[in-house]
């Protein structure tokens, strides 16, 4: 059901040999990129009509109209079921009391007398917020994208969902629910990479829209999605901003002889029913553990949903395995190469082991704070780094959807002091017009320093 890799061996080796032998989907989003390529010119060229024709392929159905109209979102927030209802309003009053403490506030430095640099946090124009459909339905990312983007400031939000054939074309009702609850407007039935192409160029052709004016570009594409999505991002990055280019799910949990295995299976097991290429990893130094846990997994794969088309692959995959070690310092060593977009920390003193891991897109501390609460109700952001990737990004925040711009105020007297030092360095760097646009201010002349 599992695969078990042991590493109790010799000492661990170091970087990218650490790396290799942990266990990792295949992802390549470079040969996505030649077939995602030839739909984002399609979209380009010919806008909302391209746009509905690839729903129409991929997705089985054939809309009138891209955007959804308003009586359809009020209508989903209407007959949305009374506890769902409760339950999202929840996650997004969490969410925005975490989100609401990351905004930045504009800071002056006055360097010299005279002299000062401010950094302003000014909020991205506009922004197309993806949410995936598919196997599952995710009204959660459409929380965890909207709310950061609406606490940062940002005055255009646009949402974009596959069109669903059960629905008549329409996304999820759930989906529009959510939107309808965050107060956005602006929605469209559009998935894969023709939505992400569709953000990129606009379709103010109004093909397709009823006679509307289509949907406008967008400066930053934020959301996870499927390979052709990932390999859209890539291919558009440059003309639009992108948050990441989201892989495979992943879960690894760090454990000792302390943990429970019911815990641990039934963790492993909530990350693999995503999908067949989902991740579970387990890095313990407990080979007790480790037994109990592949028992465990056998019982509950065995009473859970999603067996056969999900689950079972997922843990059966190179992606996923039991990873033992010697002892926590070198399974702190794994996963911090191993780089998890969410890893459990399930040991004695997890708040302290925790404390140590330097790699991750989101810890979750001890045995009652489980990837699944992180995903829905903890206030976190689960929109975080895949494949690796968390040894160098964040996941989505409000600075997500923030730019730093620094104002640059010096008087005459603040720039004298330092003329010469920047002629000097334009002169270093052999751009002596960088140095006689400082001289052109003193006619000619490099003032004295004081």
């Amino acid at each position: 059901m599992i695969s078990r890799i042991d590493l109790r061996g010799e000492a661990l080796p170091e970087g990218s040999a650490l790396r290799d032998l942990l266990p990792r989907a295949e992802f390549d989003v470079e040969a996505a990129l030649e077939k995602v390529r030839p739909i984002c010119e399609d979209v380009r060229h010919h806008g909302a009509a391209a746009v509905i024709d690839y729903g129409e392929k991929f997705d089985g159905v054939r809309v009138r109209s891209l955007r959804v109209p308003a009586e359809e979102l009020a209508r989903a927030l209407d007959e949305l079921d009374p506890a769902v209802r409760a339950a999202l309003e929840e996650s997004v009053r969490r969410a925005r009391l975490v989100h609401r403490e990351q905004r930045r506030t504009t800071h002056t430095t006055r360097v010299v007398p005279g002299g000062t640099v401010t950094e302003k946090w000014i909020p991205v124009g506009r922004v197309g917020l993806y949410v995936p459909g598919g196997r599952s339905v995710y009204p959660s990312s459409v929380v965890m994208n909207v709310v950061p983007a609406q606490e940062a400031g940002v005055e255009g939000v646009a949402v974009a969902s596959p069109p669903q054939k059960d629905f008549g074309g329409l996304p999820h009702p759930t989906i529009l629910a959510a939107c309808a609850l965050l107060g956005v407007d602006e929605v469209y039935a559009a998935g894969g990479a023709q939505a992400i192409a569709m953000f990129a160029y606009g379709t103010l052709d109004g093909a397709g829209t009823d006679g509307g004016a289509g949907c406008a570009p967008v400066d930053l594409v934020t959301g996870p999605g499927n390979i052709y999505v990932a390999a859209a991002k890539r291919l558009l990055k440059g003309r639009i901003g992108i948050d990441a280019e989201a892989g495979p799910t992943e879960i690894a949990i760090l454990a000792d002889s302390t943990a429970d295995p019911v815990h641990v299976a039934a963790d492993l097991i909530s990350q693999a029913e995503h999908d067949p290429m989902a991740a579970s990893v387990l890095v313990t130094d407990s080979e007790e553990l480790a037994e109990a846990t592949e028992a465990e997994l056998k019982t509950q794969v065995a009473a859970s949903k999603h067996v056969d088309d999900r689950i079972a692959p997922a843990l059966a995959g190179r992606q996923s395995a039991i990873v033992l070690v010697r002892d926590l310092a070198d399974g702190l060593k794994v996963v911090d190469a191993y780089g998890a977009e969410h890893l459990e920390v399930q040991t004695a003193d997890a708040a302290a082991v925790a404390d140590r891991v330097r790699n991750a897109g989101a810890i979750f501390v001890g045995p009652w704070s489980p990837v699944s609460l992180g995903d829905y109700c903890a206030g976190s952001n689960h929109v975080l780094p895949t494949g690796g990737c968390a040894c160098h990004s964040s996941g989505l925040s409000v600075q997500s959807f923030l730019r730093g711009v620094h104002i640059v105020d010096y008087t005459r007297d603040a720039l004298a002091d330092v003329a010469h030092h920047v002629v000097t360095l334009a002169e270093a760097e052999d751009l002596p017009a960088h140095g006689a646009a400082i001289k052109a201010r003193f006619g000619w002349k490099v003032p004295e320093t004081k």
